[in-house]
C-alpha cells in the first residue's frame, strides 16, 4: 500500500503521519503530483488559514490534480474544508468545488474554536465500519462545511454541520482523526481498507 501525505506548509503532517506508523503503514510526505498520481491513498491534512493553504496547492500544482484525481484522497480539517465551494475565510473565495457546500465561520456566543471532545452521528458509511454510532472526536476548528447531499456524518455545535463528506473518490473529516484514539486510528483504517 502506497500512501501520500500532501505538503502544503499547513500543518500536522507528523501528527497523521504517526497516527499511520500506529497502523503499520508508511507514509510518504510530498507534493509532487506525479508521486501522488501512484499512490493507492493520499491524506489532504490541514491546520491553518485557507488562503495561504490555497496559494501553496496551486504553487505546487496539487490543486489543479485534486480536482481530477481519481485515487482516493481524505481530507481531515482544513483538508475538508478545501473540498468546499465557497469558503468564507479566504479572500481567495472558492475551494475546490468538489463538496457542493459552503464553508462559514461559526458565529453567535459560542466559543470560537470549536475545540475539544463532540460527538459524531454518522449515517452507515464504510468510513465509520466499527465505530459506534455517537462516538466522540476531537475537533479544532472554527469553520464548518454546512450539511449537504454528501455529507455522511454530522456533528452539533450551536447548529448542525458535516463532521465527514464523501463525493465519489473524495472523502473528508472536519474532525482529527489522528487525534482521536481508537475511533480516530479505526476510521483512518477503514480509510486504508477502502
Amino acid at each position: 500500500m502506497k500512501i501520500s501525505i500532501i505538503n502544503y506548509d499547513a500543518g500536522n503532517v507528523q501528527s497523521v503521519q504517526n497516527c499511520l506508523n500506529r497502523l503499520g503503514e508508511k507514509a510518504i510526505v510530498t507534493k509532487d503530483t506525479e508521486v501522488l498520481s501512484q499512490s493507492d491513498k493520499v491524506i489532504l491534512p490541514g491546520v491553518g488559514h485557507a488562503g495561504s493553504a490555497i496559494s501553496n496547492l496551486k504553487e505546487s500544482g496539487v490543486w489543479d490534480w485534486l480536482q481530477t484525481t481519481d485515487v482516493p484522497v481524505l481530507g481531515i480539517c482544513l483538508g475538508m474544508q478545501l473540498l468546499g465551494e465557497v469558503l468564507s475565510e479566504s479572500e481567495k473565495g472558492s475551494g475546490l468545488g468538489i463538496i457542493s457546500a459552503d464553508v462559514l465561520g461559526f458565529e453567535g456566543n459560542i466559543k470560537i474554536p470549536h475545540m475539544g471532545w463532540n460527538q459524531v452521528k454518522s449515517k452507515g458509511n464504510k468510513l465509520f465500519n466499527g465505530i459506534p454510532d455517537g462516538s466522540d472526536f476531537y475537533f479544532v476548528h472554527s469553520y464548518y462545511m454546512k450539511l449537504n447531499p454528501y455529507t455522511i456524518a454530522e456533528t452539533n455545535y450551536s447548529i448542525p454541520f458535516s463532521a465527514a463528506v464523501q463525493k465519489d473518490n473524495c472523502l473528508g473529516v472536519q474532525f482529527h482523526p489522528e487525534k482521536s484514539g481508537k475511533v480516530g486510528q479505526q476510521l483512518m483504517k477503514n480509510f486504508i481498507e477502502l
